[in-house]
């Protein structure tokens, strides 16, 4: 019988000890684990009644160490098994692989010529032969068959791979958003299945256009749904192929194509002006600044001074382009830049500029839920959103003001609101909200209004003024009729402490030919929030600018 020694100390339970007095094991457990049979002897620390030194173990102790000896043995058996399962299952995979990589993916040229189409009009193709291109969205693989859900950014649809296409090598290297061209039968469902559009494709033929990475590289690492909002915003140009983000802006697209239908039905025509100028609309705290050529400029906060300069040349008018505001906030509904659709009109009154822009709203919202693709979407997104109907509740300042005070609401300072105070988000909002309706909030203070709106001429203390205030959104809309007088435009210049000398332009509009006309802007992305239920209007710009971000 063998020997073995066990030193808790110095010794170490592992294929480099020996067992020996200079290499020996850490526990007795492991000692009879290698050898069963044999005769254990365990290190002692010196005591008063012994010295130190090697001793046979108790019979208590050798008790334990065999039934630690067996746990070990049982271990070992466990991890051998499983090893032997691995190695089994990993032989098994690598002849499966084998087999799939003899697998040559054939397109059988006998079937008839596939129509190549878009995912949106799959119900028309039904029982034929498509080649439909896109982005995996979705992918399961089993054993013989494999499910892609294809999106190609007008829909989605389910296609299924059998046979040797689900079997093949490539078929099991695909990735979510590799880009693929699928051919196959578009059929219906069978009953208690459900796919996009109630529709699959069965494909009988595919190649890989391009391959996405796996592992820790794939899509679905990239823009985890618990990421933090910054990292989102980083990779913007992956977020938007959400389901989410792409239907927003789905509807965006729509809302856009839906408000120009209005104006040429309103007689408006479309015009660019520029976006570089030297001249300030909103205030020159939100100005951004530039270099043009050695001379100071500015990104432009409105088109409205450009517009009035066309309407004796065009008529009424409308742009649809970015404007920018410096507005360091980090509100919900701010954006450095934004898509400013502005409107100008000749010859009206107020009560005629008031009926207009409830049109144009109520209509372009109408047009927007009949688009087949848009009006499902924004009853996906925003299940609650109900239509604006005409007229919407025409409500004057000093009426506002009269309500806040009646229902409690304090001003920034927590005091009742008097006449000339402006009205601030969070009173705004709580006052649109408990209303529940559209609000025409017209005729605010001059005080608190721009240099260039008219005053009322029943009372010079208020202007003809007008903000469109929607439930969940707030402002979406702000216009006025403008100053039509040299004179009190110049006193308007005055009051504002702007020299008039670079405006000689805008003017002059009133020197040559003046006449009554009025105009207003509305916020695309604060609009969409309203329509698709959305947070914040960073959600309804493709790449949002607000202060602190300008990429990517």
């Amino acid at each position: 019988m063998s020997t073995i020694y066990v030193h808790p100390t110095t010794g170490a339970d592992s294929a480099s000890a020996t067992g020996t007095q200079e290499s020996p094991y850490q526990t007795a457990a492991y000692a009879l684990f290698v050898s069963p049979d044999a005769s254990i002897q365990v290190y002692k620390d010196a005591t008063e009644e012994s010295p130190a030194g090697y001793t046979e173990i108790s019979a208590s102790a050798l008790k334990k160490a065999k039934k630690g000896a067996e746990a070990l043995k049982k271990k070992e058996e466990k991890a051998k098994k499983a090893a032997e399962e691995k190695a089994a299952k990993e032989a098994e995979e690598s002849a499966k692989m084998l087999e799939a990589m003899k697998i040559t993916i054939v397109e059988d040229k006998s079937l008839p010529t596939a129509s190549k189409i878009k995912m949106l009009d799959v119900a028309d193709y039904i029982g034929k032969r498509v080649k439909v291109q896109g982005w995996i969205h979705r992918l399961r693989i089993q054993k013989g068959v494999a499910f892609v859900v294809l999106r190609d950014g007008t829909g989605y649809i389910q296609c299924v791979f059998s046979g040797d296409l689900a079997n093949a090598y490539q078929t099991q290297q695909l990735t979510v958003e590799s880009t693929l061209t699928i051919l196959g039968t578009i059929n219906k469902l069978p009953e208690g299945k459900s796919a996009p559009g109630g529709v699959e494709l069965a494909a009988d033929y595919y190649e890989v256009v391009g391959l996405a990475p796996s592992g820790k590289d794939s899509f679905t690492n990239q823009i985890a749904e618990d990421a933090d909002p910054s990292l989102l915003l980083d990779r913007r140009h992956l977020t938007l192929r959400g389901e989410t983000l792409s239907s927003v802006m789905k509807v965006r697209a729509a809302f856009l194509a839906a408000i120009r239908r209005v104006f040429q039905e309103e007689r408006l025509s479309e015009v660019t002006p520029p976006c570089m100028v030297q001249t300030q609309v909103e205030g020159g705290s939100t100005l951004f600044k530039m270099d043009y050529y050695g001379e100071e400029a500015y990104l432009t906060q409105s088109s409205q001074l450009y517009l009035e300069t066309v309407l004796p040349a065009l008529g009424d008018v409308y742009c649809i382009q970015e404007s920018f505001r410096a507005e360091k906030s980090h509100t919900r509904r701010h954006l450095s830049e934004y898509t400013h659709i502005e409107a100008e009109l000749a010859f009206l009154d107020f009560d005629d500029l008031l009926t207009h822009i409830e049109t144009v709203i109520s209509k372009t919202v109408q047009y927007v839920l009949e688009d087949p693709i848009a009006g499902p979407l924004v009853k996906q997104l925003n299940p609650g959103f109900v239509a604006p109907k005409m007229p919407f509740k025409r409500m004057q300042y000093i009426e506002a003001i009269e309500w806040l005070n009646e229902n409690g609401i304090p001003n920034e300072e927590g005091e009742k609101f008097t006449f000339g105070d402006d009205i601030a988000e969070a009173a705004e909002r709580k006052m649109t909200d408990t209303i529940g309706v559209p609000i025409l909030l017209n005729r605010f203070p001059v005080t608190i209004k721009s240099f260039y709106m008219k005053k009322c001429a029943d009372d010079p203390r208020v202007t003809e003024s007008v903000d469109v205030l929607m439930p969940t959104v707030g402002e979406i809309t702000g216009g006025s009729m403008r100053i039509d007088n040299v004179e009190e435009l110049l006193a308007g210049f005055k009051r504002e402490g702007i020299d008039p000398a670079a405006y000689y332009w805008f003017i002059d509009q009133r020197i040559y030919g003046t006449c009554p006309h009025g105009g207003y802007g509305l916020g695309t992305e604060r609009i969409l929030a309203w329509l698709c239920n959305r947070f914040t209007v960073r959600d309804c710009s493709l790449y949002p600018r607000f202060s602190g971000r300008c990429k990517p």
